[in-house]
């Protein structure tokens, strides 16, 4: 789930910036009379409702911040993205909210974003990923999913400020000084956020190293 991103022509990559921009939460719940969990991020954009709307719903627009995606972007259509999921599109309130399916790998999760006016002259997104109890989320933990999503918010974040530049790869952005600095960071405040809710501390921080390894490509003791 990692996304491409985009630095301006000088500058460079403000990690703590974008960690402390995003509001992180994990909880449980049930669906589908299964036990779950709920992985959520927020975060404020310089930018309107429509047009933030816009950049994460136009077909146009969603491979320039995040990946390659085909199918018919409306209500009780299919959506693949290049390599990785695809699902169908279960709800769709415009400009304030959209549900989705997300089928990755022979399993099913849920992704339910939202759109709100912020501060003057912002936007917020609020984005939940919901996936059963399994043995990769005792695994990796919430940041499986938080991580990936956490790098699309960045994505989103440098399309928004400049929508004309090109993409960075994401492979050597992940292994990357800053990369990989804000990848552990992310993991790490997803480990907090595990604590949070509920999850014994040693397991929470044993996962977010896990998942952190499996971001960078680097072995991690997980002890």
């Amino acid at each position: 789930m990692l996304d491409e991103l985009t630095l301006g022509e000088g500058e460079g990559f403000d990690v703590e910036g974008h960690l402390l921009a995003v509001v992180r939460s994990v909880s449980s719940l049930q669906r589908d009379e299964r036990g779950a969990h709920a992985v959520t991020l927020a975060r404020s954009y310089a930018t309107t409702v429509d047009n933030l709307w816009g950049a994460v719903t136009n077909g146009t627009r969603i491979p320039r911040w995040f990946m390659p995606i085909t199918g018919e972007l409306r209500l009780g259509a299919r959506y693949q993205l290049e390599g990785n999921a695809s699902g169908l599109i279960t709800t769709c309130d415009r400009l304030s909210h959209f549900e989705i399916t997300w089928e990755f790998g022979g399993d099913v999760s849920w992704v339910e974003v939202g759109l709100s006016d912020d501060a003057v002259g912002h936007a917020r997104l609020t984005l939940t990923h919901i996936s059963h109890v399994s043995d990769h989320w005792d695994t990796y933990g919430p940041g499986a999913v938080g991580v990936g999503w956490e790098m699309g918010l960045v994505g989103l974040a440098l399309y928004v400020k400049r929508p004309n530049e090109p993409k960075l790869d994401e492979a050597e952005f992940a292994v990357s000084p800053d990369g990989k600095a804000f990848i552990t960071g992310s993991g790490e405040a997803w480990g907090n956020a595990a604590v949070a809710g509920g999850t014994a501390p040693h397991e929470a921080h044993a996962a977010a190293r896990r998942t952190t390894a499996f971001y960078t490509g680097e072995s991690i003791d997980p002890a």
